[in-house]
């Protein structure tokens, strides 16, 4: 179930919750309809509703903190692209091949990340495998891992004629390192952060309110309207938190241009 879904399955479930308090009301005996009770009610309601905000605006915030986090991290990994290039390039002719995988990595990577963007141009990355994550939430994709780690061998395999190419071939075994460490933690920041049993727990707790409002909401049209209003705001903040929560899917998406521009750069 993805994103809008979700938010789609909430706003359903509020207003059923709703209807079944509009429905149980008037089966309550009359004792239960006293003014006393309603207000007690209402006090209820109101402290339920103070903790929802707060726990609805802390995940807000967090969800926020992941996207930003990965939008910092693929900037990293697209300059270090860049840099492990431009390191490769000043050792010699001798890293072409290697040059050449980490253009095929790239252009795969953003293919495969961005599937609904307009795809690099080439047909030099294996399109295979990047139609198969089309199907995929993970970024965990081993034909590309084995991209990196058969250029991370080729460096291993280097013979340096001298001690500026030793220290060259030894920058470079450490950037495709920290390369390949960079894109494990991506792969791992793609998975989100929120427990789905406490997403659970969360979307219960709401509807329990919602089951409040129609115990005590009177029926009228401003008070549909007024809980209608209420549950789709709730249900486009919970997409608003999913969403940010996974940074590579649903509408709102980490932006592919830092790849893109590394592409641009290795392809000179």
């Amino acid at each position: 179930m993805n994103e809008i879904e979700s938010a789609a399955l909430v706003f359903v479930l509020l207003l059923a919750s709703t209807g079944i308090g509009a429905i149980v009301r008037p089966l309550l005996p009359e004792e239960h309809k006293a003014q006393e009770t309603v207000q007690l009610v209402q006090l209820v309601v109101g402290m339920l509703v103070t903790f929802a905000a707060l726990v609805l605006g802390l995940l807000t915030a967090s969800a926020k903190t992941v996207f930003d986090t990965t939008n910092t991290d693929i900037r990293t990994f697209a300059s270090s692209i860049i840099q492990l290039d431009h390191s490769l390039r000043d050792y010699g002719p001798e890293t072409d091949d290697t040059r050449h995988l980490l253009r095929i990595y790239t252009a795969a990577a953003i293919a495969s990340t961005w599937p609904k963007e307009p795809p690099p141009p080439g047909d030099d990355y294996p399109r295979d495998t990047v139609s198969a994550r089309n199907n995929n939430d993970s970024l965990d994709n081993p034909a590309f891992g084995a991209l990196l780690q058969r250029g991370q061998l080729q460096v291993r395999q280097l013979t340096p004629h001298d001690s500026f190419h030793t220290k060259l071939a030894a920058e470079n075994l450490e950037r495709f390192e920290r390369l390949i460490a960079q894109r494990w933690k991506l792969i791992e920041e793609a998975h989100g952060s929120i427990s789905y049993p406490f997403d659970r727990i969360l979307i219960g707790w709401l509807m329990i309110i919602f089951l409040c409002f129609g115990l005590i909401a009177p029926r009228n049209a401003l008070s549909i309207v007024t809980i209608t209003l209420g549950a789709l705001s709730i249900a486009l903040t919970v997409l608003v938190i999913f969403d940010l929560d996974t940074p590579f899917t649903g509408p709102i998406m980490i932006s592919s241009q830092p790849m893109r521009e590394a592409l641009v750069y290795l392809s000179r």
